[in-house]
């Protein structure tokens, strides 16, 4: 499923990619006269650098007209392009199997690295080098690798060089679906990783080009071909002698002038007559034409760029985490994360991925409903089921949060002192939860701290509660297991208690439950708002909606309304306010102050987890705001909508 921006981007690169490696692949087997290897060379380059493949194909290798591929790929620019595709083919190969190994495998990102490079290495060294390259450079297999270990170890280091950082810095850092083969951003990494593994290799691979270390591109041809490409090379005025190519690309076409050379062979001497012998029968071998100091010199300066690729990254992201650790976590825009930051932080930081989504709740869905019991022998039986939804907090807005019955906040569960009851909670979401009766006086086994007093609710699983109400006031219930991310995505509800004697609750003509929310939602992603850089929430909510999709109560002039705040909320204080004149603040954390106890206020302080009834009476008509007296928490995305938004309702008095 596509959750960001990046993937519809990667889903049409890919495309590209596969069209491009179709052609390439059509054209090198039907047109393109050079060996396999470099044929395959080239497919899967293409494969792996998608148009940029096709690209250095079309620009450095592919025949412009029937005859010319000897002339055409003479440039030695070009002939470190078909040496660095030979490199990048084989290694890029062995790093990508690699990469995918030990991420199933939850191997750590360093263990990764140096699994991607030893796999790199030994693919290009043993397989397409020695293996591939064997009937083309003569001998036996393992006199090619002797002759191959150096080109290939310089070569890989300064491939590995430019993979390595991007790898590991683009896995480990926002969007951590990179790390996980199955999602696009995997291989969208793994494309710019041998983009960047080219780059870097390319300036080496023309040196050794130059020095006869390494072939570049090669042309073959069947024996008609050789003619044919002889009689073209004549006609346009070129060289029937081999010797007359440039050094750096002599030695790779001699196949296709085979019938050439014998003409000029009585003037050479005998052992370089005893080498074209071997080049017509096709052999490619090389004499390398560099200095021991050059060549140490080159060696440390790519191991050096290797070893900088591979612990540089180790300053930035934590290399100990695995794909596994982070679970493809997507972490907010701005979050400040380091080489100490552990995965778990990382996964309950992390944005609900779109495609956990389970139920999409109507636009005009309302939380806090009144769930009704099923009354089983004088017991108060209630039903609660988790999962994750869609959830509408303004008519064009939506979040992605975590649902009690399908509705943010959960359903209001209202009691009688002295009730007996028992609640099934059913857990659906994709990971382990429990709940917490805020307040209550109950068994320490029913009050849900996950691995404190009960094992966590698993996906899936269930767990009942069962006690007796020994109290009367406002309460809430929320979740105890992950609660910095699962209270903040909505996973709460409120809980009111009815006295058993009715007088001793303070007398209202209306009443009013507003749970308090703050919610974080940037790039089409829901994230855990969160006191800290980078996860500070730009939406906040009264029962799951922002202003102006927030109730209206009516009243009229005279009446009076007990206002129930929950702070259900996870971070912030909200100094909420009423206009039209003062309340009295009657009950505080679910218990019911004395007469004397009790104070007039226009502003309560309301904190995370604390409750405040008050009561407010209706003196002039109008519409009477009730809001957070912090600007921004009544604002949407940090822009008010129709005067106001966020933490803001209206209670309309009428005359």
């Amino acid at each position: 499923m596509f959750a960001q921006p990046v993937d519809y981007f990667l889903a049409v690169w890919f495309v590209l990619a596969a069209l491009s490696t179709a052609y390439v692949a059509w054209d090198q087997f039907r047109n393109n006269p050079e060996p396999v290897v470099m044929k395959w060379g080239f497919i899967l380059v293409t494969l792996y650098m998608g148009p940029l493949g096709l690209l250095l194909y079309v620009m450095a290798d592919k025949e412009p007209a029937p005859g010319e591929h000897e002339e055409f790929v003479k440039p030695l620019w070009k002939q470190g392009v078909g040496s660095t595709i030979h490199c990048v083919a084989g290694d890029a190969t062995g790093i990508i199997l690699a990469a995918v190994i030990t991420a199933v495998l939850g191997l750590p990102m360093w263990i990764d690295l140096i699994v991607e490079y030893a796999a790199g290495f030994a693919f290009g060294l043993f397989i397409f080098q020695s293996l591939f390259m064997k009937s083309m450079m003569g001998g036996t297999y393992w006199e090619n690798v002797r002759k191959s270990f150096m080109p290939e170890f310089i070569s890989m280091n300064a491939m590995m060089a430019g993979m390595a950082p991007v790898m590991a810095l683009l896995m480990m850092g926002r969007d951590m679906r990179a790390m996980d083969p199955t999602e696009l951003l995997f291989w969208g990494v793994m494309s710019l990783g041998v983009i960047a593994g080219f780059a870097v290799a390319y300036p080496v691979n023309v040196w050794m080009v130059a020095r006869q270390m390494k072939h570049g591109l090669m042309t073959e041809r069947k024996p008609k071909e050789r003619s044919d490409s002889a009689t073209a090379l004549s006609s346009h005025g070129q060289p029937h002698d081999a010797e007359q190519i440039p050094a750096h690309a002599g030695q790779l076409v001699h196949a296709s002038h085979s019938g050439l050379q014998h003409a000029t062979s009585e003037s050479k001497s005998p052992d370089r007559r005893a080498h074209d012998k071997h080049q017509a029968h096709g052999g490619h071998s090389m004499r390398p034409n560099v200095t021991r100091p050059q060549l140490a010199a080159v060696t440390m300066t790519t191991t050096l760029m290797l070893l900088g690729g591979m612990t540089i990254p180790a300053l930035f992201v934590n290399m100990r985490l695995s794909a596994r650790d982070v679970g493809g976590a997507i972490m907010p825009p701005s979050m400040i994360m380091g080489w100490d930051t552990p995965g778990q932080a990382m996964r309950d930081m992390a944005a609900i991925h779109p495609r956990e989504v389970t139920r999409k709740a109507k636009a005009d869905a309302r939380g806090d409903a009144e769930l009704v019991p099923e009354l089983v022998d004088g017991v108060k039986v209630f039903n609660l089921e988790t999962r994750v939804i869609r959830w509408n907090i303004l008519p064009d807005e939506t979040v992605e949060g975590y649902a009690f019955n399908d509705t943010i906040p959960g359903p209001r569960i209202r009691l009688t002192e002295g009730d007996r009851v028992r609640i099934k909670v059913t857990n659906r979401l994709p990971e382990s939860t429990t709940v917490h009766w805020h307040g209550l006086i109950l068994p320490n086994e029913m009050d849900g701290p996950a691995k404190i007093t009960q094992k966590p609710i698993p996906p899936g699983g269930s767990y009942t509660y069962e006690f007796t109400t020994e109290q009367a006031g406002t309460f809430f219930y929320h979740t105890h297991d992950h609660v910095d991310r699962q209270q903040a995505f909505g996973l709460y509800g409120a809980l009111i208690i009815d006295p058993k004697n009715t007088q001793e609750a303070p007398k209202a003509d209306h009443e009013y439950v507003l749970q308090l929310q703050e919610w974080l939602k940037r790039e089409g992603l829901t994230y855990p708002a969160m006191l800290m850089e980078g996860a500070l929430p730009n939406f906040f909510t009264i029962n799951g909606k922002a202003y102006p999709a927030t109730d209206t109560v009516k009243m009229k002039v005279g009446e009076t309304i007990k206002l129930r705040f929950i702070g259900s909320n996870n971070n912030f204080v909200h100094p909420m306010h009423v206009h039209g004149g003062p309340f009295t603040v009657v009950a505080r954390d679910g218990y019911v102050l004395s007469e004397a106890a009790r104070f007039d206020a226009d502003t309560v302080n309301v904190g995370p987890g604390q409750r405040y009834d008050v009561i407010w009476k209706a003196r002039r008509p109008g519409k009477w705001l009730v809001h957070c007296h912090i600007p921004h928490h009544t604002t949407n995305n940090n822009v008010e909508h129709q005067g106001g938004g966020g933490l803001t309702m209206i209670l309309e008095v009428e005359a």
